[in-house]
């Protein structure tokens, strides 16, 4: 039997042909300089200026990563995207494609995937990339497995593990307001349903909370920043141009973060606790809840800023906008705070119990 023509007519996956599908969803990606050979053909054909490739990879799975009564599909495609795009960003590269390995039940709405690939458009466009090809299949549970690849531009790339004793530590971005939209939603507040009068699943409002008073707080932004991170992919090429000697992207948590780099390096970093960011939104949000929002900033993760240690700096040498001092290397091994050692998780782990920042 033939698939149902996209429409109103066919809102979920399992009333639609895979090349349908697949044709549905390329639509949303405009060509760049960088894909030569989009989707459409049995691989892609990239461009290689610098010979070398910057490469990664991140699977997020539905309950696990995102949550589609907290998260629009194009809320899902930005998180996605953006992910991958900073780890490529934190080896001093720029982004130049994306793809898109996607499994969802039949059950799924069309609405929803058009939207994710809407957001995957749009993240990568401000990344100044776009979506080169992929894969889809039916599984019982939405994953979506997202490769960036990037260009070094004739520099080396910057690892994790030059890092040395006198380099000064800089945040490019910021940290906290994605753990703290997170907690927001956890607390019933900011969480999203869909309009009762619209069948499209992407227009969402508040419920639990309403919108006037998020925004008043300014926890409106402290949502957006759980949903929809924004890292500053310039500033890795810029830093490296500075000559970082070793640098991250932070998602699972500022102290967990830099520890890769004092371990890697074999150094220890000192973070300094009144360089680190935080606003009112984050303080107030902090008040509600009854938690310190100390915690969110050092330990939340999924801003996906960048750190980085960079040698001392003349003074006629200023950091890039968005850049800030927050710490310093040393020798030693670890991660401290003010010279003290932190207790408790330094953030994230999938298995296990979670890292310390020793």
């Amino acid at each position: 039997m033939d698939a149902a023509p996209l429409g109103p007519g066919s809102p979920y996956l399992r009333d639609l042909g895979e090349f349908e599908l697949i044709q549905a969803i390329t639509a949303r990606f405009a060509p760049t300089r960088d894909v030569l050979v989009g989707p459409g053909d049995d691989a892609a054909v990239l461009s290689a200026p610098d010979g070398r490739v910057v490469v990664t990879t991140d699977l997020l799975v539905e309950g696990r990563h995102f949550r589609r009564d907290w998260s629009s599909g194009e809320d899902v495609g930005h998180k996605a995207a953006a992910q991958n795009l900073a780890d490529v960003a934190a080896m001093g590269a720029r982004p130049t494609s994306l793809f898109l390995g996607l499994a969802a039940p039949g059950s799924t709405e069309l609405g929803w995937v058009l939207s994710l690939a809407d957001g995957l458009a749009a993240e990568g466009a401000r990344a100044g990339t776009t979506v080169a090809g992929g894969d889809i299949s039916s599984a019982d549970t939405i994953m979506l497995g997202v490769t960036a690849l990037g260009d070094l531009a004739g520099r080396a790339p910057v690892l994790r593990s030059g890092a040395r004793p006198g380099d000064i530590l800089v945040l490019a971005g910021t940290v906290g307001p994605a753990a703290a939209g997170l907690a927001l939603l956890t607390a019933g507040l900011g969480a999203t349903q869909p309009e009762p009068d619209q069948p499209e699943p992407d227009r969402l409002r508040s419920s639990g909370a309403g919108a006037g008073m998020l925004a008043a707080h300014g926890w409106d932004r402290l949502l957006a920043a759980h949903r929809r991170p924004r890292p500053p992919y310039p500033l890795g090429p810029a830093l490296a141009a500075l000559g970082a000697r070793a640098m991250c992207d932070v998602s699972d948590g500022l102290l967990q973060d830099v520890g890769h780099l004092a371990a890697a390096s074999g150094v220890r970093i000192d973070l300094t606790a009144d360089a680190l960011p935080m606003d009112d939104a984050l303080r107030s949000a902090a008040a509600h809840l009854d938690v310190d929002p100390l915690g969110w900033v050092l330990t939340g993760g999924e801003d996906h800023a960048l750190v980085a240690c960079l040698p001392p700096l003349p003074r006629t040498v200023p950091l890039p906008t968005g850049c800030r001092r927050i710490g310093s290397v040393r020798a030693g091994r670890g991660v401290t705070v003010d010279g003290q050692t932190p207790s408790g998780a330094g953030g994230w782990t999938h298995f296990g119990r979670p890292h310390s920042s020793e």
